[in-house]
């Protein structure tokens, strides 16, 4: 089946703030998959996980949503600890929709967003999947990263600019040539409307308002996890992966080659069988 950007369109009320997502439901009783896109200008669900969806709903419901701040979604009030924030957010969403436990696949900012449910609500986490994941910290590379700090600058100094946006997208990719200027034109239209200029999802006050989740418990996580970096990664380096995989007890490392921070949109074939695999061997784990 293949599943529409309109036609799996729903909303969610989580108290004031609604909750815009994509239900790609075939009618499978195995445990739900959750998609948590990443933290750039004009990120939507839809965009990163547009080339996984299909694939991944040939095994299991698959949930694919708009944080708030993006999209769709209301908008995202929190200047400090982003990612307890949207993480409690996720947890309400979950239970509106009435799912009791889901995997969930993170990139970037939904990484972290990711590791923050499982931190705070393990009981609704079957298994994690993390790709560049916010919250880590390099053992090598200088931080802020070049990406990192394109995408403050995005909003900051003379504000937005589609040739501001070209540049940080193309520090998403190993391969520049897949940046199209329909994704451009789409993402740069939802990040300048007039009521994200007011409000941009993510506020810089100095430093990046991500927390240090590598000071956090990892170690006592239970979850199968499974760690992807694309060697190239200019926004999360590959060495951010490290101190999560030497951390989390039951976690793998998975490396692409010639392959940046969107490894589900640069990889997706090997990236789907990759973890649809991955999925069902952490059900038969925890059977």
């Amino acid at each position: 089946m293949n599943f529409s950007e309109a036609g799996t369109s729903k909303t969610a009320d989580i108290g004031d703030l609604r909750i815009h997502y994509h239900d790609c439901d075939q009618g499978h009783s195995d445990i739900p998959v959750l998609l948590i896109h990443g933290g750039g200008p004009g990120a939507t669900g839809w965009s990163n996980y547009a080339r996984n969806v299909d694939e991944l709903a040939k095994d299991r419901r698959v949930i694919v949503v708009d944080l708030p701040g993006y999209g769709k979604s209301g908008l995202n009030t929190a200047e400090d600890n982003v990612l307890g924030h949207y993480a409690a957010i996720m947890s309400d969403f979950l239970d509106e929709i009435e799912l009791e436990k889901v995997h969930i696949v993170g990139n970037s900012l939904g990484g972290g967003t990711a590791l923050q449910i499982a931190l705070k609500f393990p009981d609704k986490v079957a298994s994690l999947v993390l790709m560049g994941s916010g919250g880590s910290l390099p053992i090598f590379t200088p931080m802020p990263t070049e990406g990192i700090k394109k995408l403050f600058a995005f909003y900051q100094g003379t504000g937005p600019s589609l040739e501001k946006l070209r540049e940080f997208i193309e520090c998403l990719v190993f391969d520049p040539s897949i940046v199209s200027e329909e994704m451009l034109l789409e993402r740069y239209e939802a990040a300048t409307t007039p009521h994200i200029l007011a409000n941009p999802p993510l506020k810089f006050r100095g430093r990046p308002p991500l927390e240090d989740l590598w000071r956090e418990p990892l170690q006592e996580l239970p979850h199968e996890t499974l760690i992807i970096s694309g060697r190239e990664d200019r926004v999360v380096p590959l060495d951010a992966s490290f101190i999560l995989v030497k951390l989390i007890p039951n976690s793998r490392l998975h490396v692409f080659p010639k392959c940046g921070h969107w490894a589900q949109i640069e990889k997706a074939d090997e990236f789907n069988g990759l973890v649809a695999g991955f999925m069902r061997r952490a059900e038969s784990a925890g059977k």
